[in-house]
C-alpha cells in the first residue's frame, strides 16, 4: 500500500497528495497524520490537493473527519490547491466540509495557518495579563 508523505514545516505539517487516493491511502493517511500531530505538537496542518482531478464522496468525508481529528489534537487544518471541478463535485455531493478552510495556494494557506497561531499566543497573553492584574 502506498503512502502518502507528511513534511514537517516549523509547527506544520503538510500533506501534499500527489496520486488518486484510494480508500486505503486515505485511511492509513489518517492514522498516519495524527500520529505525527501528536509525535510533533504540530498546531496546523497543510493538505495539499492540487494534483486531484478526481475526490468522491469517501475521499470528501476522510478530509472533513482528518480536519476533525486534528482539530481535536490542537491543529488547524487548511485545505489548498482545490480545482474548480473538485469543488463542484463536492457541492454537488452535499459535501460541506465543515470545519476546514481553504485557500488557492501553499502560500496562502500557510499565511492563514500564521495568523491563527498569532492569533492564539496574543489570546494567551491577554488572559495572563487579565489574570496578573486580577490577583
Amino acid at each position: 500500500m502506498e503512502r502518502i508523505p507528511i513534511l514537517k514545516l516549523g509547527e506544520v505539517l503538510i500533506v501534499s497528495i500527489q496520486v488518486d487516493l484510494q480508500d486505503q491511502t486515505a485511511l492509513a493517511l489518517q492514522e498516519d497524520l495524527s500520529d505525527r500531530i501528536v509525535a510533533t505538537g504540530a498546531n496546523g496542518v497543510l493538505i495539499d490537493i492540487s494534483a486531484l482531478e478526481i475526490v468522491d464522496s469517501f475521499i470528501g468525508r476522510m478530509l472533513a473527519t482528518i480536519a476533525s481529528v486534528s482539530r481535536v489534537l490542537d491543529a488547524d487544518t487548511v485545505v489548498v490547491g482545490m480545482r474548480p471541478a473538485v469543488a463542484i463535485t463536492l457541492v454537488e455531493l452535499g459535501l460541506s466540509l465543515g470545519g476546514i478552510r481553504t485557500a488557492v495556494n501553499l502560500e496562502k494557506g500557510l499565511a492563514l495557518l500564521a495568523a491563527d497561531s498569532e492569533q492564539t499566543v496574543v489570546a494567551v497573553i491577554e488572559d495572563e495579563v487579565d489574570e496578573t492584574t486580577i490577583a
